[in-house]
Order: C-alpha cells, then structure tokens, then sequence
C-alpha cells in the first residue's frame, strides 16, 4: 500500500529497510475491523485479535464490542481474564473497546449487568492486568487506532535496533 506509513531505513538489516509494518489479524476474528493505510495478513496469535508481522510476541490488542464486554463481565468471565492475563507479556498491550462508554451508561447491550458494574470490571481490569483500556466509536476509527499504534511501535522498534547497531556492544553488553 502506497500510504506514507514507511518505517526508517534498517541500516545493516538489508531486505527490511523501508519496510511497512504489516497488521496481523487473529484466524479466529470472525469480523475484522477495516484497515485502510497499512497492509494486513491473516495469523494465528498468542492472544488478541491484532499485532504487527514480526513483533506478535510484543505487541497485541484485544477487541471486544460493547455487546462482548457486558457478555464477558458475567459468563466466560474466567476465560476473558486468562486472556487478559496473557497481555501482561506483551510491550504494548490494548483493551479496544468499540462502542462508547455512554453506551455503557445508558445499558445500549443485551446483558443483564448495570452499567455501574461493566465500568468498575474495566476499572479492576486496567489495575489488575496494567491494562489500557481505549474506546472507540466506530470499527474505522478503532482500525485507525490499531495501525496508527502499529506503525508507531514498529517504528520505535526500528528505531532502538539501528541504535543498538550504531552503538559499541558494551553500551549495551558491558
């Protein structure tokens, strides 16, 4: 895709310079959010619906709508937080929520929690897991988040392995 997303120059990395990160979506998302600046391919990860081509085990964002959360806050509630419990692992881990907390508040699901309890869990769940959780009102601009936070993690990436290689090994080795 011809989008302007191009990471910095790997010097020494051959192949991989001005690469354009690609965005990983999870086989088994059933609906994915839309993408329209950065490449995608289809993988099987660890956990979570997105990650980046080559940083699967660094970066990683769960999506749930409105409807799946308030399901998730009472039944598969134990399956849900593993899942959560696995993001601890990850550099760069998201809870994308689409939908709008006023959704919430104004019990826009079908489950029978109260919204006061959907937003506690969310509380509880940023605590317990170092969990950010990130709404977004729409699928296109959850897609815009997931590959603007994509590119820019590739790119910090990037950045930090061509300072290694212009650095002495002891700076980094001792």
């Amino acid at each position: 895709m011809n989008n302007g997303f191009r990471l910095p120059a790997l010097r020494g990395l051959g192949e991989l310079a001005d690469a354009e990160p690609i965005i990983v979506i999870d086989t088994r998302e059933q609906d994915p959010l839309p993408f329209s600046r950065l490449a995608t391919r289809r993988g099987t990860l660890i956990t979570g619906d997105y990650s980046v081509a080559g940083l699967e085990g660094l970066f990683s964002v769960e999506r749930k709508t409105v409807e799946d959360l308030t399901g998730c806050c009472i039944g598969g509630r134990e399956r849900f937080e593993r899942e959560l419990h696995r993001l601890r692992g990850f550099r760069f881990r998201r809870l994308l929520i689409i939908g709008t907390e006023e959704m919430i508040w104004r019990c826009k699901y079908h489950s029978g929690i109260t919204p006061k309890a959907v937003m506690a869990t969310l509380c509880a769940f940023e605590i317990r897991y170092d969990l950010p959780v990130v709404f977004a009102d729409t699928p296109e601009k959850a897609g815009t988040l997931v590959e603007r936070w994509g590119f820019w993690f590739a790119r910090e990436t990037v950045e930090t392995l061509n300072e290694l290689s212009r650095s002495t090994p002891a700076k980094y080795f001792g």
